[in-house]
């Protein structure tokens, strides 16, 4: 079961490890990344900050979309990480069960705005951001558990 989907470009980090993890009980931290899945140092690297007693797994979307709609893998408690909104989007797309979608952080890069303090999109990252919600897929921020939830529909 998935219990949050999360954007945050820096993966697995302190916030993840020590807050989000044991709030939600989690057992299980899906990476999906394209890129990463083939980085072996990027995964050593995202592998020493999981929190201990806690599964990694490092996928590509592909990847991660079958594993989680696997019935088989249902009885795991995921907490998904994706480090983009066209990533979030292609898994939004191809797993049902995902119906909410936390950003937690993206930082500024050329062409984009803060839309939050801790999330810059740009105008592709707007369509999809629409895209979803048209879906019916509710979009928040925030940054630990404990924040306040802000819609991304009136922040865009």
């Amino acid at each position: 079961m998935i219990k949050l989907t999360r954007i945050d470009d820096r993966l697995v980090h302190g916030q993840v490890a020590f807050t989000w993890t044991p709030a939600l009980g989690v057992n299980c931290l899906i990476v999906a990344n394209d890129k990463i899945a083939k980085d072996e140092f990027m995964k050593l690297t995202l592998g020493l900050a999981k929190p201990a007693g806690t599964k990694l797994l490092i996928k590509t979307l592909s990847e991660a979309s079958a594993f989680l709609n696997d019935e088989k893998n249902k009885e795991l408690k995921v907490l998904l990480l994706i480090n983009s909104i066209k990533d979030a989007a292609v898994m939004a797309n191809d797993v049902a069960e995902i119906k909410s979608i936390n950003v937690g952080g993206i930082r500024l890069k050329e062409g984009a705005k803060l839309i939050s303090k801790a999330v810059a999109v740009n105008d592709e990252d707007i369509l999809l951001l629409r895209e979803m919600l048209n879906e019916g897929i509710e979009l928040e921020i925030r940054q630990v558990p404990t924040d306040s939830k802000q819609m991304v529909a009136g922040l865009i």
